[in-house]
């Protein structure tokens, strides 16, 4: 149950990193970089620990997963991207395969 817990924390991290790219890629300010690189660091070490027990294809799926649902759901909250349905039943299929992943491993 723990590694679990570290790969969605490492998934929540890999949605933090690219809210700070997003960030930095319009603003260029230093700081915005930092946190990029702090947050992907901090992700892809939760990362490698959960795949000392999972297997890296559920591993990177469910890492992937999240990172994808966590920033189309940002970037739709926070920055004005499509909220079309068809785009919305995309991020759904998504998230139940990462859910499947999780409950097949």
């Amino acid at each position: 149950m723990m590694v679990w817990i570290l790969l969605i924390c490492a998934g929540i991290f890999e949605m933090l990193g690219i809210t700070f790219l997003n960030a930095y890629v319009h603003s260029r300010k230093y700081k915005s970089l930092g946190w990029m690189i702090t947050f992907f660091a901090i992700s892809f070490l939760t990362l490698s620990i959960a795949m000392k027990q999972l297997p890296m294809s559920t591993a990177y799926a469910v890492w992937t997963g999240i990172g994808a649902v966590g920033g189309a759901v940002l970037g739709m909250l926070f920055y004005k991207e499509s909220t079309d349905i068809k785009r919305i039943i995309c991020i759904l299929v998504i998230l139940g395969s990462t859910i499947g992943l999780k409950l097949l491993s």
